[in-house]
């Protein structure tokens, strides 16, 4: 317990001083903010804590049947050998962070292989000043521990090893939750200390060693994956479908304004399968059928993946999931990518998300930030009963939340919100009773909302500017019956509605999330040459097709047909039709090798 107890001031001070060394940044910010940092990353501080408690707590364990001197040996070498791996740590994080903007990760590790390239772009003032940090660190650690935690200790076996050993063990299991980050769905990860709009603050807030070792757990060489084919033959496959044609072309306008504020409604695990007006089973969303007939409907419309972390950043940055990982994990590199935020921000848009559940999950809350939304809220910004299902607020309180958000807002200046709905998410427990299936019931349920939403909002001003857009996050596995790495499986519905729309269609072009960002800015007059991967869907210059992923496994679809590939087993899952299967193919194995390369070089 004192070893745990030592080592969250030990943590909590570095924060502070990593602010002064980057004082520069940190300078304007008021007091109550320094705090909020040391606050904030308690989180992680705890959590690295316990990792740290664990190997003393053995020690005190063993102590109950063993004499202490030998065990007080071992404990003081391993407070050497961590007090001073955390001040080095520590000393170079903070130096780097001015030069690379991100908290230490493995990137340090890639750079440590050219050792010559490193020591030409540092000064040795510089290692200097690290050195000497370093060493004042570890040894001040190293010192508190020898001084409070060492003599602690007992020289002599207990007196009563059952009721020690009792007690010892009830407190190993208590340490298990601040390693697991609490008792929320969430596991600990870098967003969870994230707390404001300055990304400055939340890099402050987060913990170094942290940073450094959940990034090397999931360290790869992503540019080395998925080398189908030599540079030139890649290139070659992939340019027809990344450069438009050469012509000039008229984009049909969708809107009857180039700044309509715009709600952005992404839906948990909505398959196009439940939505009759896409040719899903009839009954179970009647308002979004319903809606199908007011405004922009999509038919032919794909989820870039199989989970909600991959399908907003497809969706909210225009970036293709990847079958082997989750940008979003990366907070590092996730924040280098374009986003619909960032655009409409430098559009003079107001931007913020809500989500009825945990902003921490999969490290939401850190890619938030980094794609440039200015407000978050989720679902500790709801009463707690309200909080009903496992995963937060029930959609019927966030849409709600929602509709008094939008019409108390300053109609001066244009907005955009996104909000991720969360109750036709598994368990599927929701409080509607309609449909016996517990998947379509809380599709159901979500739709019911929905309808109930756009019902109200529609008879407010809020209306005649306004343009919603409904996306699903990715589809679900309905019915069961249908192939998991199949089209169907990743069929989604996409729905524009609004005052801000100029009529109503059905566009029955093959596109994905990943093409949303660009059709989007593309109707507004906005640039978006900066999303490298998808494209304005009602440009005629380029292909239309879909990309998609699952484990390990892509999915491509045009006007040909379908290819399917496992890279487990390096042969296709699905052909359909045979002819030109393999360039199909191959564009698909071209894509995504273009899309790794990209990742790594991020």
């Amino acid at each position: 317990m004192a070893a745990f107890l030592l080592w969250l001031p030990l943590f909590a001070v570095q924060k502070p001083a990593f602010m002064l060394y980057n004082l520069a940044l940190a300078g304007h910010y008021p007091f109550y903010e320094w705090l909020q940092v040391i606050w904030h990353g308690l989180k992680l501080d705890a959590c690295v804590a316990g990792y740290l408690s664990i190997i003393p707590w053995l020690c005190v364990l063993l102590s109950i049947r063993f004499p202490g001197v030998y065990l007080k040996k071992i404990l003081s070498g391993y407070y050497m050998i961590v007090a001073t791996l955390i001040g080095l740590i520590f000393a170079v994080d903070m130096a780097l962070y001015a030069a690379w903007g991100f908290r230490i990760d493995a990137t340090v590790f890639f750079y440590a292989a050219s050792p010559g390239e490193v020591l030409a772009s540092i000064t040795p003032g510089l290692i200097l000043r690290q050195l000497l940090i370093w060493l004042v660190y570890a040894f001040a650690a190293y010192w508190l521990f020898r001084r409070l935690v060492l003599p602690l200790l007992p020289d002599d076996p207990s007196r009563h090893p059952l009721r020690s050993a009792v007690g010892f063990l009830i407190f190993g299991g208590l340490l298990f939750l601040p390693i697991r980050g609490g008792v929320t769905t969430s596991t600990a990860n870098v967003g969870m200390v994230y707390f404001s709009d300055d990304q400055f603050l939340n890099h402050s807030a987060i913990n170094p060693v942290f940073s450094l070792t959940a990034s090397l757990s999931m360290n790869q060489d992503f540019a080395s994956e998925f080398n189908f084919f030599p540079e030139a033959k890649r290139a070659a496959l992939v340019n027809p479908l990344f450069k438009p044609k050469e012509g000039v072309y008229k984009r049909p306008q969708l809107l009857n304004t180039t700044r309509p504020n715009l709600l952005l409604i992404v839906m948990e695990s909505f398959s196009a399968n439940t939505v009759a007006a896409v040719g899903g089973t009839p009954g179970v969303t009647p308002n979004m059928n319903r809606l199908a007939q007011e405004g922009v409907l999509f038919t032919n419309f794909y989820a870039n993946s199989f989970r909600t972390d991959r399908g907003l950043v497809a969706v909210l940055n225009g970036y293709p999931a990847q079958p082997t990982t989750s940008i979003m994990k990366y907070p590092a590199k996730s924040q280098t990518l374009p986003s619909i935020c960032k655009s409409l921000t430098k559009a003079g848009y107001a931007t913020d998300m809500l989500y009825g559940g945990d902003i921490n999950f999969t490290n939401m809350k850190s890619y938030f930030f980094g794609s440039g939304y200015d407000k978050i809220t989720s679902d500790k910004d709801f009463p707690i009963h309200t909080r009903l299902s496992k995963w937060g607020a029930n959609d019927d309180v966030t849409f709600d939340r929602l509709y008094h958000d939008i019409t108390a807002r300053d109609t001066t200046k244009p907005w955009f919100t996104t909000f991720l709905t969360l109750s036709s998410h598994e368990p599927f427990e929701v409080p509607y009773h309609r449909l016996k299936d517990p998947y379509l019931n809380a599709i159901a349920f979500t739709d019911s909302c929905l309808g109930h939403f756009v019902d109200r909002i529609k008879q407010t001003p809020a209306w005649n500017k306004l343009l919603i857009v409904l996306v699903a996050d990715h589809g679900y596995l309905y019915p069961d019956t249908i192939n998991r790495s199949g089209r169907r499986r990743f069929h989604i519905p996409m729905l524009w509605l609004g005052g801000a729309l100029a009529g109503t269609t059905h566009v029955d072009t093959i596109a994905c999330q990943m093409d949303i960002a660009p059709t989007l800015l593309g109707q507004m007059d906005i640039p978006h040459s900066d999303f490298l991967f998808g494209h304005d869907l009602f440009d005629p210059r380029y292909p239309a097709y879909a990309f998609y992923d699952f484990p390990n496994g892509f999915g491509f679809v045009d006007s040909t047909g379908i290819s399917v590939y496992d890279n487990t087993s390096n042969r296709p899952l699905i052909q359909k039709p045979k002819e030109g299967s393999e360039a199909r193919l191959d564009k698909g194995k071209a894509f995504l090798q273009t899309l790794y390369d990209d990742l790594g070089a991020r």
